[in-house]
């Protein structure tokens, strides 16, 4: 394997890199599209071997008329050309009717498919005479085709039946029989050919557009009653990919801009939406590690849909940390204060009976009751906040009903009454629900009163439960503070403050709140649970 599984494993490519080479695959795209040229460049083959099909079939049709015209019974002729309906220069002229049957000559050439031929051979002696008629022919068409060069930039030849150029600009008189696209249009076929272009002189930079390696040989054969009686041979450099891409030179230089543009636009918005972002989160997160609070503020540029939700919830999450940080330590404080005040009484009273061997019974008895009062205190302590800790980690879910519950509290209470006032499904489990109000239930005995109503009510889809006593109530003074933990007014017989920190602890943890409710008598409280709580049933159902 080339690279380790540890290497895999351990590197990860920044996002900076990811969005780099996808940027330099943008770029690289309209490069990697030269390739495709090659099509385009086939293209230019073929349209200028199509140009030389037509402009070489008029000079043919001229040549064929002018033969017919001059000639007689004597005018060497080549081989029969097989082909269906009449020539268009026959007096019939069906080919040219509607229904007459046409037969058009298709490029035949193909970059990817024919092959290169090497330069065309050097002309030769002429291998026959040349008919007379055939030469005042070939006099009356070399006016033609200079003309035709002068407009095209091809090359035309016409040849006789025997290969020996009668019209021409160059090579007049000489045979060219024995190239191979001249033998085969004497055989009375269409022939073309693609060979090397000769360069006799080398190319300044201004004309990088006559660059072109290859020239296009065409050879069409001069038909007279349905026989070869000469060849139409021309040629023509087909046309630079480069010169057209100069002559296109404006479109060519916007869509680069426009590329280029692009290219740039999506950098932006990648490092806009995605890679800033990221780099900022990280460095927010690096700050929160190190107890930053300031780092908690939003970010001033969230990026994209996903990473807003990203860093929202990691700055929320970052936040809750906190909040919990906090929570312990001021825990930590508060039960340390609370288990060091007993703790010292002990100890105290413990030292003074150990040093002291002339204390009175009286004296000993009472530094032991009073050993004995710290250590409830102290266990008692210790069991709330075994079950706060429970209700921190409470395990969410289940049912129960209100009625059974409180019918279980009060078959544990003596000498104290609950009024249920209806009936309701609690979205959480008896137990739990034991815990709640028993602490509500207690808390209310503890502060004088002797009866406590429990009234359910749908509010939408929605519960709330209102839990009213008949006892002292709460000051306004204390009202702000009574869900503070270790808030209590009945220190000094014994209260720990936990009670009401406990069940609001339990209720956050199903998603409910307990808040202070209006005070008629005693005090209110009211619980209020989530839409998830099922419809309150009558008092009378099962």
């Amino acid at each position: 394997m080339l690279l380790s599984c540890a290497f895999r494993d351990k590197w990860r490519p920044p996002l900076f890199l990811v969005v780099a080479v996808v940027l330099c695959i943008m770029l690289l795209v309209p490069f990697a599209g030269i390739a495709f040229f090659r099509v385009y460049e086939n293209q230019l083959v073929q349209t200028t071997e199509a140009e030389l099909i037509a402009q070489s079939a008029a000079i043919a049709s001229v040549a064929a008329q002018r033969l017919e015209q001059v000639g007689g019974a004597d005018l060497p002729l080549g081989p029969v050309v097989e082909r269906s309906g009449t020539s268009s220069y026959d007096k019939g002229a069906s080919a040219r009717q509607p229904g007459g049957n046409w037969t058009p000559q298709l490029p035949l050439l193909d970059l990817n498919k024919t092959r290169v031929l090497p330069r065309r051979p050097k002309p030769l002696a002429p291998q026959a005479e040349v008919h007379s008629r055939t030469a005042l022919v070939g006099t009356e068409l070399g006016p033609i085709l200079e003309n035709t060069q002068k407009l095209t930039l091809a090359g035309f030849r016409v040849l006789d039946v025997h290969g020996t150029v009668i019209a021409g600009r160059d090579e007049l008189g000489q045979s060219l029989a024995h190239v191979a696209e001249v033998r085969s249009a004497l055989e009375g076929n269409y022939a073309s050919v693609l060979r090397e272009r000769a360069v006799e002189n080398p190319q300044p930079i201004y004309s990088i557009s006559r660059g072109t390696s290859v020239r296009v040989f065409i050879a069409l054969p001069i038909v007279v009653n349905d026989r070869v009686a000469g060849v139409v041979y021309a040629s023509r450099t087909p046309s630079n990919i480069l010169k057209e891409m100069f002559w296109k030179r404006e479109t060519v230089f916007w869509v680069s801009v426009f590329i280029l543009g692009a290219t740039f636009v999506v950098g932006y918005i990648f490092a806009r939406a995605i890679s800033g972002p990221i780099k900022a989160l990280t460095h927010r997160s690096l700050r929160i590690g190190t107890g930053d609070r300031e780092a908690l503020k939003p970010l001033k540029i969230h990026g994209n849909r996903e990473i807003h939700a990203l860093s929202e919830s990691m700055l929320d999450m970052s936040r809750k940390l906190f909040d919990r940080n906090d929570y312990i330590n001021t825990f930590a404080n508060h039960v340390t204060h609370e288990l060091k005040s007993p703790l010292t009484a002990i100890q105290g009273a413990a030292e003074l009976l150990a040093d002291s061997d002339g204390l009175s019974d009286e004296d000993r008895k009472r530094f032991l009751k009073n050993i004995l009062r710290d250590t409830e205190r102290a266990s008692l302590l210790l069991n709330r906040l075994r079950d706060l800790a429970r209700a921190d980690s409470v395990e969410i879910g289940g049912d129960s009903r209100l009625q059974m519950v409180l019918a279980e509290i009060q078959s544990k209470t003596e000498g104290f009454a609950i009024d249920c006032e209806g009936n309701a499904d609690l979205p959480m489990s008896a137990e739990n629900a034991r815990i709640v109000f028993s602490n509500l239930i207690d808390n209310a005995h503890q502060h004088g009163a002797d009866r406590v109503v429990v009234t359910p009510q749908a509010v939408g889809n929605g519960l709330k439960v209102s839990v009213s006593d008949n006892g002292k109530g709460i000051s306004s003074g204390n009202a702000e503070q009574v869900f503070d933990l270790f808030f209590t007014t009945r220190r000094d017989s014994g209260g720990t403050g936990m009670g009401l920190g406990i069940v609001q602890a339990l209720l956050k943890a199903h998603g409910a709140t307990i808040r202070l409710g209006p005070q008629v008598q005693g005090a209110c409280f009211e619980i209020w649970f989530p839409p998830r709580a099922r419809p309150i049933k009558s008092s009378n159902e099962s």
